[in-house]
């Protein structure tokens, strides 16, 4: 008896430490998620000829819903590690909020690469629906695609009787509210049409580019440079992508190592949620030269936090 009540305390302390690393681990990377797009959102608000631009415009959007999908996210990833219980109601916003979101990222990945490619063939000619003040509108088409597939999948589920919609409490994860097997194929014919189309597009559009930039100059800086924005690209889409693969990369691991299943949960959480997240403003941020420059000066004044390096900051913007 007594060597039961050691290996049952034992394991507690040993899942309450698990729960401390893993939150340890996911509240650094999100508070520097933060902290670059608060900085980068205020340089865009502050400089007003970014939001004159389509590219910056739809910088800003991926930051904007890269923000929405960290926050639900993040928010769920600490309920079900507090192991925090409430009532469907509640909790279906924010599943809604993080698969919605989630769903928009591969779409918004594939409109830049689309304004890139419209941006070099057709400069002299650009479609009405590419200018700076018509975004809005394929910005807007963005979301309601991206929210077609969360409204399908909540319609098409079926919810066990004895649990009550406003107030019964259980765990606010995906496994638990949506859970019947059409759902699963339902989620999985997504995944997989999200993934060609996507992978199609940016594609087409970044070889189609290269190529273009390879004959208009025989610039090699260009050049390289243009090549190492296509391997960021598809770095990033590949580890936005591996996400809709996670069953696959539960049962190699399952296979390979003795983990368990909440272990490999935080794994593809950590790996293919939050990174690719993370690298966002890092590929597009601090990639780009103009963006760069008021990076720098934003942190070297936020540093000396003195007015006139304040004042200096100003006149050289």
């Amino acid at each position: 008896m007594q060597n039961l009540t050691e290996f049952t305390a034992n394991a507690t302390s040993h899942k309450s430490l698990s729960v401390i690393i893993k939150v340890c681990a996911v509240i650094p990377f999100f508070c520097v998620f933060l902290c670059c797009i608060a900085v980068m959102l205020h340089i865009f608000a502050s400089h007003r000829h970014f939001l004159d631009t389509t590219r910056y415009i739809l910088f800003a959007y991926m930051m904007v819903n890269d923000t929405l999908q960290l926050l639900s996210s993040v928010l769920l990833f600490l309920f079900v590690m507090g192991q925090v219980k409430f009532a469907i109601v509640y909790c279906a916003p924010l599943l809604f909020i993080s698969t919605a979101t989630f769903q928009n990222t591969p779409l918004i990945l594939a409109t830049m690469s689309l304004e890139r490619y419209v941006a070099i063939f057709y400069p002299l000619q650009c479609p009405t629906t590419w200018r700076s003040d018509r975004i809005w509108i394929i910005i807007l088409s963005l979301w309601l695609i991206s929210c077609i597939s969360p409204v399908i999948d909540f319609s098409i589920g079926k919810h066990d009787p004895a649990v009550d919609v406003l107030s019964t409490p259980v765990l606010c994860k995906n496994a638990v509210v949506n859970s019947s097997p059409i759902q699963t194929l339902f989620k999985a014919a997504v995944s997989v049409l999200f993934f060609a189309v996507v992978a199609v597009i940016i594609l087409f559009t970044y070889v189609r580019i290269l190529l273009e930039t390879r004959k208009m100059r025989q610039d090699r800086v260009s050049v390289s440079k243009a090549m190492h924005t296509v391997l960021l690209h598809g770095f990033q889409l590949l580890l936005c992508m591996l996400a809709y693969t996670h069953a696959i990369t539960e049962s190699l691991i399952v296979l390979h190592a003795n983990w368990r299943p909440e272990d490999i949960a935080f794994f593809n959480y950590f790996s293919f949620i939050l990174i690719p997240r993370f690298l966002s403003p890092l590929i597009y941020g601090f990639r780009d030269q103009s963006l760069r420059g008021y990076i720098r000066k934003t942190f070297l004044c936020c540093s000396n936090n003195v007015k006139p390096c304040v004042r200096g900051c100003t006149t050289a913007f």
